[in-house]
């Protein structure tokens, strides 16, 4: 055969070197067994809808008013849909000449950009320009321009949670940079540690790594850990200090599920801290539409705000931006519906207000379900799952599974996920593809599945760990539950 031009071996370096582990060797094998007929419950990706979340009423009106505005010239209309997502239909398509079917500003549609600004501050109680406000297709593409951005070469660090989600590790490697990675502490329910973090870059620094951004995670993914005021404090004062972009990834923002600790945004943290400090700090914040109790993954729509960033350095984005001419508008008149959903008094605030909340108080109830199931598993310590939508229980795997798993040449919590996937169909994914301390083992899991299967998947899961545990049992295994 002849040579071929993208032979594997003549790819980016860096691209071969990526790792995806969401969507890994556990997912393919996964997708093959479905094809076999095999049912498989995706727990690797939080996706709600695939797992049964039903979309809100109200966006989807507006969102079907838009894409076939030929409707809203039909007399009758009114009857279909309320008077209230007929009016935001055609506020969006007056905001975009061309409707849906147009290419945007590459910034995002000014009106939307300004309806985001307006959630921030009513939100955080500081105001927000539009013009430092990019709408981007998800919150993982505007991740991926600001880390173009921001790493030169493979001398620029970025310092990373571990456990993270892997879109920073990815993009980190596909761009040529290096990821500094900082340990949340699992016995502190994935506490974040700042003297941790401090020795994170120090170590960085003795290796020639010049660290020019941060990432938090809040709440965090795969943790599902709350970060406090103080936490946020104490990492702005710290980014200040050694002069670092602070990347902070809210996507999860409304997915808190208990209430010691609600959700408070890096931007209010940091202007309530007052000048100097509130102009001292390089800030990027990130939402989304996928999360929450929206849910919806593959409208694909995101935004990120910049804050304290020199105007030059903003145009330059927005430069790099217009390479891709336009975030899907789609995605875009989605975001608007989010930070500026039906309020009291509106037609459709009623139905809006019922759905959103049991969305919510049943992802609360699924917290507890799967935690609680975890840690009734032999071998087995998992902590609360306080926001976002994800557990991340620590598995103690026996010796003898360990020796197994390599003799299989896998590592040893991906042995243990794909006995899993195979035995119960459950789809999840092992814990180094997020990173997690030396001699430990972890699984990530959604607690997206409804409700009402939740206990009967907890149920297939213990079965199957005390299977596992006893086909693998050994002198040195641990018995008892944790």
């Amino acid at each position: 055969m002849a040579h071929k031009v993208m032979d594997p071996d003549s790819l980016n370096a860096n691209v071969k070197k990526t790792v995806y582990a969401v969507r890994g060797e556990l997912y393919l094998r996964a997708s093959e067994l479905q094809k076999e007929g095999k049912k498989i419950i995706f727990t690797n990706v939080g996706n709600p809808h695939a797992l049964g979340q039903k979309p809100l009423t109200f966006p989807r009106q507006v969102m079907a008013l838009c894409q076939a505005p030929f409707l809203m010239d039909d007399p009758h209309v009114g009857l279909l849909f309320p008077s209230d997502a007929i009016a935001r239909a055609k506020k969006y398509l007056a905001m975009n000449t061309g409707g849906v079917g147009a290419y945007s500003d590459s910034r995002g549609v000014p009106g939307v950009r300004q309806e985001v600004a307006d959630f921030i501050l009513e939100r955080d109680g500081h105001p927000s320009d539009p013009e430092t406000i990019f709408l981007t297709d998800g919150a993982s593409k505007g991740v991926q321009q600001v880390l173009n951005a921001l790493i030169r070469n493979e001398k620029d660090g970025i310092l990373v949670p571990i456990p993270q989600y892997p879109l920073y590790s990815a993009t980190i490697t596909l761009l040529g940079g290096t990821l500094v990675p900082y340990y949340l502490s699992e016995e502190a329910n994935w506490g974040l540690d700042v003297t941790e973090l401090r020795k994170s870059i120090i170590a960085a620094r003795r290796k020639g790594i010049t660290v020019r951004g941060l990432v938090f995670i809040n709440p965090g993914n795969p943790t599902g850990q709350c970060l406090s005021e103080t936490n946020l404090r104490d990492l702005i004062e710290l980014c200040i200090k050694e002069r670092l972009v602070l990347m902070a990834d809210e996507v999860y923002q409304q997915n808190i599920y208990q209430d010691e600790r609600p959700f408070i945004s890096a931007k209010k943290v940091l202007m309530d801290m007052g000048r100097p400090t509130s102009s001292a700090l390089e800030l990027i914040s990130f939402h989304s539409v996928s999360k929450g109790f929206v849910g919806e993954c593959g409208q694909r729509g995101g935004y990120f705000e910049m804050t304290n960033f020199h105007p030059q350095t903003v145009d330059e984005l927005y430069k790099v931006a217009s390479i891709s001419l336009s975030p899907n508008v789609n995605g875009q008149i989605l975001m608007g519906l989010m930070v500026k959903p039906p309020r009291p008094g509106d037609v459709s605030y009623p139905l809006y207000a019922a759905e959103s909340q049991a969305i919510l108080k049943s992802l609360r109830a699924r917290a507890h379900i799967m935690t609680d199931g975890f840690n009734d598993c032999q071998n087995i310590v998992c902590n609360f799952t306080e926001g976002a939508m994800y557990s991340f229980p620590q598995v103690k795997l026996p010796k003898a599974a360990i020796s197994a798993a390599q003799k299989a040449g896998k590592t040893p919590d991906v042995f243990y996920c794909l006995r899993l996937l195979e035995a119960t169909g459950i789809s999840t994914v092992p814990g180094s593809g997020f990173g997690q301390k030396d001699g430990t083992f972890h699984i990530r899991t959604t607690i997206l599945p409804a409700e009402k299967d939740m206990p009967k998947i907890m149920e297939s899961f213990k079965k199957f760990n005390e299977d596992f545990m006893r086909q693998f049992a050994d002198s040195n295994t641990i018995t008892s539950r944790l």
